[in-house]
């Protein structure tokens, strides 16, 4: 069978709509395969900036009250000194260290030369002490300076307004920690740095981010393969089941009847 041959049959009334239906759903495949490159080369750039502000040098508070696009702070490393507000202090619960339930102390401090507070997350203490009345050992009397990373609020969808003050919360919304405060916050938060050889409580450690590719290429690669493997099946199946010459309806001619 010719290419010509074959394209009229493809596009014959036998397999006009057939066609028509396989070239669709490929197309539909080739765009998902597409997009899931697209989505490669958006991780691509977000490993990147991640890495740039993994390596970049501290921030101050000044620093970080100067900047509008909050987003570009994340996972920035930030040094802080003041005095932490104990007393506001809020346990985020749901907290695990090594398959033990436990929760993470989050605590205002008062930023020094400054009116303003920033929300430390000081680490993780095992669920037997996740009571207010279990929290004063882990307090430290007079000025401080915090090492850690910058993180942003995770506000609450449709949460009902509060009731009163929480002790205990599920989710870091700051705007819903503000409302209970009687004084500003940052709109972000510290998460606490852990010191070399850490023993004592709380518990800290680095962000774990996972700076790699994502399943994108094998996703896009298999989109496309199962484009090729409908398209070339839809051709061999045509070409099996096209009507055979031999097999095409013919007019008999008539022979002139003799006088």
């Amino acid at each position: 069978m010719t290419v010509l041959h074959l394209f009229r049959q493809l596009f014959s009334k036998r397999f006009l709509g057939s066609t028509l239906l396989v070239i669709a759903v490929c197309g539909v495949m080739i765009r998902l395969g597409l997009w899931q490159l697209d989505r490669l080369d958006q991780r691509q750039a977000l490993n990147t900036e991640l890495r740039a502000r993994l390596a970049a040098p501290a921030l101050t508070v000044t620093q970080i009250t100067g900047v509008e696009q909050l987003d570009s702070l994340s996972y920035r490393a930030a040094v802080v000194q003041g005095h932490f507000d104990y007393a506001q202090t809020v346990a985020l619960a749901g907290q695990g260290w090594q398959g033990q339930p436990g929760i993470h102390l989050l605590t205002p401090l008062f930023v020094e030369g400054t009116n303003q507070a920033v929300l430390v997350d000081r680490g993780w203490i095992p669920a037997a002490l996740a009571e207010p009345e279990d929290w004063a050992p882990f307090q430290t009397a007079g000025a401080v300076e915090i090492s850690g990373r910058i993180q942003l609020s995770q506000p609450r969808l449709n949460a009902p307004p509060l009731a009163g003050p929480e002790r205990h919360i599920f989710q870091l919304d700051l705007d819903r920690l503000q409302g209970q405060l009687p004084y500003k916050l940052l709109p972000l938060y510290i998460v606490q740095s852990p010191v070399s050889a850490q023993i004592e409580l709380p518990f800290r450690r680095e962000p774990d981010l996972r700076l790699n590719n994502g399943p994108h290429l094998g996703y896009a690669l298999q989109w496309f393969a199962f484009a090729i493997i409908l398209a070339g099946g839809y051709l061999k199946y045509v070409r099996q089941h096209q009507r055979p010459v031999s097999a095409r309806k013919t007019v008999p001619i008539s022979k002139p009847m003799e006088a």
